[in-house]
């Protein structure tokens, strides 16, 4: 008896969990929906929360120094104050909304390389470990953000990498700590003046802002640096808006500047 009050304490013979997704494809304001299913251990547990939390990984520069961290983006409390009786099994039906700023990690059927999105279930049992579990979740580009990625690839831009920055970007509504950026190297008109371009997304239920940043390379009688366009729209607009033309004339302005 003794024995098992010891190995209670570390958490062992506790309650397990495992979350079950109705469909783990979403797009950033649309609704997660499942099931958190509990399975009593070999004794009675009081569950004080069960609480699912979005997470990513981001880029965080500190000093001269950076470093990748996991980062809880959203939490969401499903139930508390549950007791698990030995080996009962309980279902914890949940919506969890997506932000809409949430980062994509497919576009085009393609996982994005680089990006890990999950949905992670926490239980705080009293006097165990929480035994938690983490779920993938694929979240795909709104059509808004599709008709800009989608003018990316018709005009020859490459993918290279993508990946979420700790830190704000000023004169947009962001709300999440971090931001996403979808990194391209230039098509070949533009190769010689421009290493790379970045595009972020910050999306509020109404509009689309579209943050483009350009890696200029120095020439002769030209400086390098950084180059920035910013384009604000609602979703119905941006769904007609010809982003071909549109970056290609940023493109255009970018490239043939002297600094």
């Amino acid at each position: 008896m003794v024995f098992k009050r010891m190995m209670r304490a570390f958490g062992v013979g506790g309650p397990t969990v495992d979350t079950v997704l109705t469909n783990p494809n979403v797009r950033p304001g649309e609704v997660l929906s499942g099931e958190v299913r509990i399975a009593g251990g070999d004794h009675p547990a009081e569950i004080d929360h069960v609480t699912l939390a979005l997470l990513t990984r981001v880029e965080v520069e500190s000093g001269d120094n950076e470093y990748n961290t996991n980062m809880e983006f959203h939490k969401f409390s499903v139930g508390q104050r549950i007791m698990a009786q030995p080996h009962q099994n309980l279902s914890l039906p949940f919506q969890i909304p997506v932000p809409f700023e949430c980062p994509l990690n497919v576009v085009g059927g393609q996982q994005l390389a680089g990006m890990q999105l999950g949905l992670r279930t926490e239980l705080e049992v009293r006097g165990a470990v929480d035994p938690g579990d983490l779920d993938p979740i694929w979240v795909h580009p709104l059509p808004s953000q599709d008709a800009v990625l989608q003018a990316f690839g018709q005009m020859g831009f490459r993918f290279t990498k993508a990946d979420n920055e700790r830190g704000r970007i000023h004169g947009v509504p962001q709300q999440l700590p971090f931001y996403q950026e979808i990194e391209f190297y230039p098509p070949p008109q533009f190769a010689g003046r421009v290493k790379q371009v970045e595009l972020t997304f910050v999306t509020t239920p109404g509009e689309l802002h579209v943050i483009l940043e350009a890696d200029k390379r120095a020439g002769l009688l030209r400086a390098g640096g950084d180059a920035y366009g910013r384009f604000a729209v609602s979703h119905q607009q941006a769904a007609g808006t010809d982003w071909t033309a549109t970056i290609n004339q940023w493109m255009s302005q970018v490239s043939g500047s002297r600094w």
